[in-house]
C-alpha cells in the first residue's frame, strides 16, 4: 500500500527546525512501528529532533502517538485511586520498594510497571528478583487482580504497552541521541501514560551518580514531563533530588532488598526513610489522601502490604536473601571526616562486582555490591573500613577497586550537607 507521507520530507520539517504537522507525526511513528519507515530514516529524524527540539504542542503529540501504538491500561474497575512513581534511576535508588507498599498502605493503589538495570543504575526487578521465588512477570487477568487484592504491584511491563517506544529507545542507544530531553521525555511518559493510572510521581535525580548532571538540564526535563502528562489527563509532580552521593548505604540487588525491608520495619538509613516519605506524601496527595505516611511506617501497615505484595508474585519474604562468596574492604588511608562518596564511582564499582549488566542480555549478581560503611559527614579512623565489596567472583574485586579510584574524599572537618530535596515542578 502507498503511504500517505514521505519520510524524506518528514526528516527536512524538523532538520530545517520546523514544526511538524499533527498528521506527520501520527504517520511517521505508525509507519517506523511497522517497519514502513527504514531504521536509517528514524535515525536522521530522531538526530533532527536532537539538534532543533519540539515545541511543547508538538512533543505532546509525538508521546501520544506513542501511546496509541499500542495498549493503554484501564485501571478504573478496582475501585481505588491509582497513583503511579517513577524514577530517572540514581545509585543505591530503591525508594520503589519501601514505596509501593507503603502508598498502598492508604488505600492507594500503585501500578508499578520497572525495569532492568543497564550500567551503573540498578533495575528495581533485579532487586527484587534477589527474593526467593519471586517473579516479575505477570499476566494482565494476575496483574489487575494483585492490584485490586493487594493495592500495589511491582512487575515488568507487557509488550503491548508504547511498542513505539521499545523500537525508539533501542535506536536511540546506538545513534547517539540517548540526550534529547524531548526524545527522554516522551519515552518516559508514554509508557507511563499508557499503564493507565490518574496521577504519576516524577523522582528526577541530578548529580555524578544520575543520568541528568546538570540541575537546569534535569529541570527542563522534569517541567516536559510534567506538562506531557497534563496534556494526557494525568495528574503530573516532579521532584528534583539529589544524586552527588548515593542513596541510603548499600547499591547491589539483595543488599537494596535488605535495606528496603528496614525501612519497611521503621528503621533504615535517614535519606532513604526522607525520600520515600517525600515522595510517599506527594502520591497520597495526588490521590486524595491527607494521612501522615510515616505513621504506616512506624505501625507496620506498611511491612504487611510488602510481604502479601511479594507473596502473592511467588516471593517468601522470609527467605534469607542470596550472600556474596567474597567480600573486601576499602579503608581509610588516614583520619578524619568522610569529606565525599562519589555515587558514580560507587555504581560503577557495584556493576563490575556483578551487581549490573552492560548488555540488556547479561546476567546479574543478586548478592553483589557495595556497603558503605560511612557516609559524608561521619567520623573515620585511619586503617578503618569506609566500603565493603561484595561478589561471588574474586576476580571482579581488582576492577571494581580502579573504579573507586578518588571516589573516597577524608577531610578534616564535614561537609555541608547534600540537600536531598531540590526542586518541585507542578503544573500551573
Amino acid at each position: 500500500m502507498s503511504e500517505p507521507f514521505d519520510a524524506v520530507e518528514v526528516i527536512r520539517t524538523k532538520r530545517d527546525g520546523g514544526r511538524l504537522p499533527d498528521a506527520q507525526i501520527d504517520w511517521v511513528i505508525d509507519a517506523y512501528t511497522r517497519g514502513a519507515v527504514a531504521e536509517e530514516q528514524m535515525s536522521a529524524l530522531l538526530m533532527a529532533v536532537l539538534l532543533r527540539g519540539m515545541e511543547p504542542a508538538e512533543l505532546a503529540r509525538w508521546t501520544r502517538a506513542m501511546i496509541e501504538s499500542g495498549e493503554r491500561l484501564d485501571l478504573s474497575a478496582g475501585g481505588r485511586p491509582t497513583v503511579d512513581k517513577h524514577s530517572t534511576g540514581g545509585v543505591g535508588d530503591k525508594i520503589t520498594l519501601p514505596l509501593a507498599p507503603l502508598v498502598a498502605a492508604h488505600g492507594v493503589a500503585v501500578p508499578q510497571l520497572s525495569g532492568r538495570g543497564l550500567g551503573h543504575t540498578g533495575g528495581t526487578l533485579d532487586k527484587l528478583e534477589a527474593i526467593p521465588g519471586w517473579r516479575a512477570r505477570l499476566s494482565a487477568a494476575e496483574f489487575r487482580a494483585q492490584l485490586t487484592d493487594v493495592g500495589a504491584v511491582i512487575c515488568a511491563a507487557g509488550e503491548s504497552l508504547a511498542p513505539a517506544d521499545r523500537k525508539l529507545y533501542a535506536l536511540r542507544d546506538v545513534t547517539g541521541t540517548v540526550e534529547s530531553i524531548p526524545l527522554i521525555a516522551s519515552s518516559i511518559m508514554s509508557k507511563k501514560i499508557a499503564e493507565g493510572a490518574s496521577a504519576l510521581v516524577l523522582d528526577v535525580k541530578v548529580g555524578s551518580g544520575a543520568f541528568m548532571k546538570d540541575l537546569a538540564d534535569a529541570r527542563a526535563l522534569a517541567t516536559a514531563m510534567v506538562e506531557l502528562g497534563t496534556a494526557h489527563g494525568v495528574r503530573t509532580v516532579a521532584l528534583l533530588t539529589g544524586m552527588d552521593v548515593p542513596l541510603g548505604r548499600t547499591a547491589g540487588n539483595g543488599l537494596e532488598v535488605a535495606e528496603s525491608v528496614e525501612v519497611l520495619a521503621g528503621g533504615g538509613p535517614a535519606d532513604v526513610v526522607e525520600l520515600t516519605l517525600a515522595l510517599a506524601r506527594e502520591m497520597l496527595t495526588a490521590a486524595g489522601r491527607t494521612e501522615d505516611p510515616a505513621d504506616a511506617l512506624a505501625d507496620g501497615r506498611a511491612m504487611d502490604v510488602w510481604r502479601r505484595m511479594i507473596a502473592a508474585q511467588g516471593g517468601d519474604p522470609d527467605a534469607p536473601l542470596p550472600t556474596a562468596a567474597e567480600t573486601h574492604e576499602v579503608t581509610a588511608d588516614r583520619a578524619g571526616v568522610l569529606a565525599g562518596l562519589d555515587a558514580y564511582a560507587v555504581g560503577v564499582a557495584a556493576w563490575r562486582l556483578g551487581a549490573g549488566r552492560a548488555r540488556k542480555e547479561d546476567p546479574v549478581s543478586a548478592a553483589a555490591g557495595v556497603e558503605m560503611l560511612v557516609k559524608p559527614g561521619d567520623p573515620v579512623a585511619a586503617g578503618a573500613p569506609v566500603l565493603r565489596l561484595h561478589t561471588d567472583d574474586p576476580a571482579r574485586i581488582e576492577r571494581a577497586l580502579a573504579a573507586l579510584a578518588g571516589a573516597v574524599t577524608i577531610g578534616d572537618a564535614a561537609p555541608e550537607p547534600a540537600a536531598l530535596l531540590l526542586d518541585r515542578i507542578a503544573a500551573d
